[in-house]
Protein backbone atom coordinates (compact mmCIF):
# COMPACT_ATOMS: atom_id res chain seq x y z
CA UNK A 1 0.00 0.00 0.00
CA UNK A 2 1.22 3.23 -1.10
CA UNK A 3 0.21 7.08 0.70
CA UNK A 4 -0.26 9.48 -2.35
CA UNK A 5 -1.30 13.52 -1.83
CA UNK A 6 -3.08 15.05 -4.17
CA UNK A 7 0.34 16.27 -5.82
CA UNK A 8 1.42 13.05 -6.47
CA UNK A 9 4.13 12.77 -4.25
CA UNK A 10 4.29 9.26 -2.14
CA UNK A 11 4.33 9.82 1.65
CA UNK A 12 6.21 7.25 3.07
CA UNK A 13 8.05 8.91 6.39
CA UNK A 14 6.27 9.94 9.64
CA UNK A 15 8.18 11.88 12.21
CA UNK A 16 6.95 11.05 15.54
CA UNK A 17 6.96 13.29 19.10
CA UNK A 18 7.08 12.05 22.40
CA UNK A 19 7.67 14.41 24.30
CA UNK A 20 8.18 18.80 24.14
CA UNK A 21 10.55 18.57 26.79
CA UNK A 22 14.49 19.11 26.44
CA UNK A 23 17.41 19.68 28.74
CA UNK A 24 18.46 22.58 26.51
CA UNK A 25 17.37 25.78 25.17
CA UNK A 26 18.36 26.52 21.63
CA UNK A 27 18.05 29.79 20.52
CA UNK A 28 16.83 28.56 17.19
CA UNK A 29 14.23 26.32 18.70
CA UNK A 30 12.49 28.35 21.76
CA UNK A 31 12.60 31.44 23.50
CA UNK A 32 15.15 32.70 26.34
CA UNK A 33 12.01 32.59 28.43
CA UNK A 34 10.96 29.13 27.36
CA UNK A 35 7.47 27.35 26.32
CA UNK A 36 4.38 26.71 28.61
CA UNK A 37 4.88 22.59 28.66
CA UNK A 38 2.29 19.92 28.27
CA UNK A 39 1.28 18.70 31.31
CA UNK A 40 1.66 14.55 31.76
CA UNK A 41 -1.99 13.71 30.70
CA UNK A 42 -1.60 15.73 28.16
CA UNK A 43 1.10 13.73 26.19
CA UNK A 44 0.29 10.64 24.33
CA UNK A 45 0.85 7.71 26.14
CA UNK A 46 3.28 5.23 24.78
CA UNK A 47 0.30 2.60 23.95
CA UNK A 48 -1.08 5.58 22.18
CA UNK A 49 2.28 6.37 20.30
CA UNK A 50 2.55 2.76 19.58
CA UNK A 51 -1.55 3.17 17.89
CA UNK A 52 -0.69 5.88 15.72
CA UNK A 53 2.48 4.23 14.45
CA UNK A 54 0.93 0.78 13.64
CA UNK A 55 -1.56 2.69 12.01
CA UNK A 56 0.41 4.46 9.88
CA UNK A 57 2.78 1.73 8.70
CA UNK A 58 -0.20 -0.27 8.14
CA UNK A 59 -1.23 2.78 5.94
CA UNK A 60 2.36 2.88 3.77
CA UNK A 61 4.39 4.74 6.09
CA UNK A 62 7.94 2.85 5.78
CA UNK A 63 10.38 5.05 7.95
CA UNK A 64 9.67 6.50 11.54
CA UNK A 65 11.70 8.90 13.37
CA UNK A 66 11.74 9.43 17.17
CA UNK A 67 11.85 12.97 18.25
CA UNK A 68 10.55 15.52 20.15
CA UNK A 69 11.71 18.10 22.26
CA UNK A 70 14.70 15.86 23.25
CA UNK A 71 13.30 11.95 22.97
CA UNK A 72 15.78 10.42 25.53
CA UNK A 73 14.73 12.48 28.18
CA UNK A 74 11.00 10.81 28.60
CA UNK A 75 11.42 7.67 30.97
CA UNK A 76 10.50 3.90 29.72
CA UNK A 77 11.74 5.04 25.87
CA UNK A 78 13.81 1.83 25.57
CA UNK A 79 10.75 -0.01 26.17
CA UNK A 80 8.40 1.23 23.93
CA UNK A 81 11.65 1.29 21.24
CA UNK A 82 11.50 -1.98 21.34
CA UNK A 83 7.86 -2.35 21.02
CA UNK A 84 8.16 0.32 17.48
CA UNK A 85 10.78 -2.17 15.98
CA UNK A 86 8.56 -5.18 16.11
CA UNK A 87 6.27 -3.08 14.02
CA UNK A 88 5.88 -5.25 10.77
CA UNK A 89 6.74 -3.50 7.85
CA UNK A 90 8.80 -0.76 9.32
CA UNK A 91 11.79 -0.05 7.34
CA UNK A 92 13.32 2.16 9.07
CA UNK A 93 13.30 3.71 12.74
CA UNK A 94 15.85 6.22 13.59
CA UNK A 95 15.55 8.89 16.21
CA UNK A 96 17.08 12.56 16.03
CA UNK A 97 19.10 13.43 19.84
CA UNK A 98 20.77 16.59 20.47
CA UNK A 99 23.76 13.90 22.00
CA UNK A 100 23.31 15.04 25.92
CA UNK A 101 22.29 11.80 26.84
CA UNK A 102 23.70 9.46 24.41
CA UNK A 103 26.84 8.11 26.46
CA UNK A 104 24.43 5.90 28.94
CA UNK A 105 21.55 5.55 26.66
CA UNK A 106 23.38 4.71 23.11
CA UNK A 107 24.09 1.05 23.45
CA UNK A 108 20.14 0.64 24.86
CA UNK A 109 19.12 2.46 21.66
CA UNK A 110 20.96 0.24 19.70
CA UNK A 111 19.91 -3.06 21.04
CA UNK A 112 15.91 -1.73 21.19
CA UNK A 113 15.86 -1.34 17.25
CA UNK A 114 16.95 2.43 16.34
CA UNK A 115 19.27 2.01 12.73
CA UNK A 116 20.53 5.45 12.60
CA UNK A 117 20.86 8.95 14.52
CA UNK A 118 20.75 12.38 13.71
CA UNK A 119 22.75 14.26 16.33
CA UNK A 120 22.24 18.10 16.66
CA UNK A 121 25.40 20.05 16.93
CA UNK A 122 25.54 23.74 15.76
CA UNK A 123 29.59 24.61 16.95
CA UNK A 124 32.63 22.81 17.54
CA UNK A 125 33.37 25.87 19.86
CA UNK A 126 32.44 25.30 23.95
CA UNK A 127 31.28 28.73 24.49
CA UNK A 128 29.28 28.89 21.50
CA UNK A 129 27.48 25.92 21.70
CA UNK A 130 26.84 26.80 24.96
CA UNK A 131 26.07 30.21 24.01
CA UNK A 132 23.35 28.86 21.16
CA UNK A 133 22.23 26.53 23.65
CA UNK A 134 21.84 28.62 26.82
CA UNK A 135 24.10 26.06 29.05
CA UNK A 136 24.65 22.76 27.08
CA UNK A 137 27.81 21.23 27.44
CA UNK A 138 29.75 20.83 24.58
CA UNK A 139 32.23 18.01 25.86
CA UNK A 140 28.63 15.23 26.71
CA UNK A 141 28.21 15.42 23.14
CA UNK A 142 31.15 14.62 21.57
CA UNK A 143 31.75 11.86 24.29
CA UNK A 144 28.09 10.93 23.04
CA UNK A 145 29.07 10.36 19.29
CA UNK A 146 32.08 8.41 20.14
CA UNK A 147 29.26 6.03 22.69
CA UNK A 148 26.89 5.58 19.80
CA UNK A 149 30.25 4.47 17.28
CA UNK A 150 31.28 2.21 20.23
CA UNK A 151 27.43 0.74 20.31
CA UNK A 152 28.07 -0.08 16.73
CA UNK A 153 25.57 2.69 14.89
CA UNK A 154 26.01 3.72 11.73
CA UNK A 155 28.23 6.72 11.30
CA UNK A 156 26.31 9.93 13.04
CA UNK A 157 24.41 12.41 10.91
CA UNK A 158 25.49 15.71 11.80
CA UNK A 159 23.10 18.57 12.12
CA UNK A 160 24.15 22.44 12.20
CA UNK A 161 21.70 25.08 12.13
CA UNK A 162 23.53 28.04 10.22
CA UNK A 163 23.68 31.30 11.98
CA UNK A 164 25.44 34.39 10.34
CA UNK A 165 27.64 36.01 12.69
CA UNK A 166 27.28 33.32 15.40
CA UNK A 167 28.64 30.06 14.07
CA UNK A 168 29.07 30.22 9.91
CA UNK A 169 32.34 30.59 10.77
CA UNK A 170 32.87 27.19 11.72
CA UNK A 171 31.58 26.73 8.23
CA UNK A 172 34.83 25.12 6.99
CA UNK A 173 35.73 22.98 11.06
CA UNK A 174 32.07 21.24 10.51
CA UNK A 175 33.07 20.34 6.41
CA UNK A 176 36.40 19.08 7.38
CA UNK A 177 34.84 16.40 10.02
CA UNK A 178 33.84 14.72 6.77
CA UNK A 179 37.54 14.16 5.53
CA UNK A 180 38.70 11.54 7.87
CA UNK A 181 35.18 10.13 9.67
CA UNK A 182 32.24 8.98 7.32
CA UNK A 183 29.92 11.23 9.31
CA UNK A 184 27.42 12.95 7.06
CA UNK A 185 27.53 17.25 8.26
CA UNK A 186 23.87 18.71 7.54
CA UNK A 187 23.89 22.02 6.97
CA UNK A 188 20.63 23.51 7.74
CA UNK A 189 19.42 27.74 7.04
CA UNK A 190 18.28 28.80 9.94
CA UNK A 191 13.88 29.31 10.15
CA UNK A 192 13.08 32.62 11.90
CA UNK A 193 10.31 30.30 13.84
CA UNK A 194 10.96 31.96 17.45
CA UNK A 195 11.01 35.14 15.82
CA UNK A 196 12.59 38.58 17.21
CA UNK A 197 13.90 41.51 15.94
CA UNK A 198 16.63 40.82 12.93
CA UNK A 199 15.57 36.80 12.94
CA UNK A 200 15.45 36.55 8.59
CA UNK A 201 19.07 37.93 9.24
CA UNK A 202 20.50 35.27 10.83
CA UNK A 203 19.91 33.04 7.60
CA UNK A 204 23.01 32.36 5.66
CA UNK A 205 21.36 30.59 2.30
CA UNK A 206 22.27 26.92 1.06
CA UNK A 207 24.05 28.18 -2.41
CA UNK A 208 26.19 30.95 -0.18
CA UNK A 209 27.00 27.54 2.52
CA UNK A 210 27.99 25.67 -0.71
CA UNK A 211 29.97 28.22 -2.29
CA UNK A 212 32.06 28.56 0.52
CA UNK A 213 32.85 25.12 1.32
CA UNK A 214 33.04 24.62 -2.38
CA UNK A 215 36.30 27.56 -2.33
CA UNK A 216 38.13 25.45 -0.29
CA UNK A 217 36.83 21.72 -1.34
CA UNK A 218 36.14 20.19 -4.82
CA UNK A 219 32.33 19.14 -3.96
CA UNK A 220 30.79 16.01 -6.07
CA UNK A 221 27.10 16.04 -6.06
CA UNK A 222 25.44 12.64 -4.39
CA UNK A 223 22.20 10.74 -5.12
CA UNK A 224 19.74 10.65 -2.48
CA UNK A 225 17.71 7.61 -1.36
CA UNK A 226 14.39 7.27 -1.76
CA UNK A 227 13.10 7.82 2.05
CA UNK A 228 15.93 10.29 2.50
CA UNK A 229 15.04 13.85 3.84
CA UNK A 230 15.30 17.23 2.05
CA UNK A 231 18.90 17.15 2.06
CA UNK A 232 20.87 17.38 -1.21
CA UNK A 233 24.14 16.02 -0.34
CA UNK A 234 27.60 16.11 -1.84
CA UNK A 235 31.10 14.70 -1.37
CA UNK A 236 34.48 16.17 -0.94
CA UNK A 237 36.55 14.76 -3.11
CA UNK A 238 38.55 11.74 -1.52
CA UNK A 239 36.34 12.77 1.88
CA UNK A 240 35.40 9.70 4.32
CA UNK A 241 31.68 11.06 4.78
CA UNK A 242 29.30 13.37 3.22
CA UNK A 243 27.76 16.75 3.77
CA UNK A 244 23.96 17.84 3.10
CA UNK A 245 22.92 21.35 2.29
CA UNK A 246 18.92 21.58 3.71
CA UNK A 247 17.01 24.86 2.53
CA UNK A 248 13.75 25.19 3.97
CA UNK A 249 13.99 29.18 3.43
CA UNK A 250 16.23 29.81 0.28
CA UNK A 251 14.66 26.70 -1.51
CA UNK A 252 11.41 25.23 -0.83
CA UNK A 253 12.29 21.38 -0.91
CA UNK A 254 8.83 20.68 -0.71
CA UNK A 255 8.18 19.39 -4.08
CA UNK A 256 10.10 16.13 -2.60
CA UNK A 257 8.80 15.94 0.48
CA UNK A 258 7.66 13.02 2.41
CA UNK A 259 6.56 13.13 5.59
CA UNK A 260 3.75 14.02 8.04
CA UNK A 261 4.12 14.40 12.00
CA UNK A 262 2.43 14.02 15.22
CA UNK A 263 3.23 15.99 18.30
CA UNK A 264 3.37 14.73 21.47
CA UNK A 265 0.14 15.98 22.67
CA UNK A 266 -1.42 13.95 19.16
CA UNK A 267 -2.03 16.59 16.60
CA UNK A 268 -0.87 15.55 13.13
CA UNK A 269 0.28 18.06 10.50
CA UNK A 270 1.03 17.22 7.05
CA UNK A 271 3.51 20.47 7.17
CA UNK A 272 5.57 21.96 10.25
CA UNK A 273 4.20 24.98 9.55
CA UNK A 274 0.86 24.08 8.65
CA UNK A 275 -1.45 26.26 10.85
CA UNK A 276 -3.59 23.84 13.01
CA UNK A 277 -3.56 20.24 12.52
CA UNK A 278 -6.03 17.23 13.76
CA UNK A 279 -6.34 16.19 17.06
CA UNK A 280 -5.68 12.11 17.00
CA UNK A 281 -6.60 12.17 20.76
CA UNK A 282 -10.59 11.61 20.01
CA UNK A 283 -9.99 8.44 17.92
CA UNK A 284 -7.20 7.14 20.52
CA UNK A 285 -9.61 7.36 23.55
CA UNK A 286 -13.26 6.11 21.63
CA UNK A 287 -10.58 2.98 20.18
CA UNK A 288 -11.58 4.06 16.70
CA UNK A 289 -8.85 3.13 14.53
CA UNK A 290 -10.84 3.10 11.70
CA UNK A 291 -11.24 6.73 12.15
CA UNK A 292 -7.48 6.92 13.04
CA UNK A 293 -6.44 5.77 9.44
CA UNK A 294 -8.80 8.05 7.75
CA UNK A 295 -7.50 11.05 9.72
CA UNK A 296 -3.72 9.89 8.32
CA UNK A 297 -5.47 9.23 4.69
CA UNK A 298 -7.25 12.72 5.32
CA UNK A 299 -3.66 14.63 6.61
CA UNK A 300 -1.75 13.13 3.31
CA UNK A 301 -4.60 14.25 0.96
CA UNK A 302 -5.07 17.55 2.28
CA UNK A 303 -0.88 18.44 2.41
CA UNK A 304 0.06 21.93 1.16
CA UNK A 305 1.85 21.69 -2.05
CA UNK A 306 4.70 23.91 0.01
CA UNK A 307 5.31 25.71 3.23
CA UNK A 308 4.72 29.43 3.14
CA UNK A 309 7.66 30.42 6.13
CA UNK A 310 9.25 32.94 3.61
CA UNK A 311 6.39 34.72 2.61
CA UNK A 312 5.70 38.13 3.42
CA UNK A 313 3.61 37.07 6.35
CA UNK A 314 5.87 34.26 7.59
CA UNK A 315 7.74 35.16 10.60
CA UNK A 316 5.64 37.12 12.77
CA UNK A 317 4.32 34.69 14.74
CA UNK A 318 6.42 32.32 16.83
CA UNK A 319 6.28 28.38 16.04
CA UNK A 320 7.59 26.38 19.11
CA UNK A 321 9.58 23.96 17.44
CA UNK A 322 9.93 21.82 20.71
CA UNK A 323 6.63 20.97 21.00
CA UNK A 324 5.74 19.85 17.37
CA UNK A 325 9.19 17.65 17.24
CA UNK A 326 10.62 20.21 14.37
Amino acid sequence: MALIDSYGRRINYLRLSVTDRCNLRCSYCMPADGIAKLAHGEMLSYEELLRVAAESVALGIEKIRITGGEPLVRKGLIGFIERLAAIPALRELVLTTNGLLLGEMALPLRRAGVGRLNISLDSLKPEVFAGITRGGDLRRVIDGIAAAEDAGFPPAKINMVVMRGVNDDELLDFAALTLRRPYTVRFIEYMPTVGGQGASALCVTGNEILERIGRRYPLLPLVSSEMAGPSRNFKISGAAGAIGIITPISGHFCDSCNRIRVSAAGLVRGCLFADGGIDLRQYLDAGDDGGLRETLRRIVTGKPGRHRLADEEAGRGSIPMSQIGG
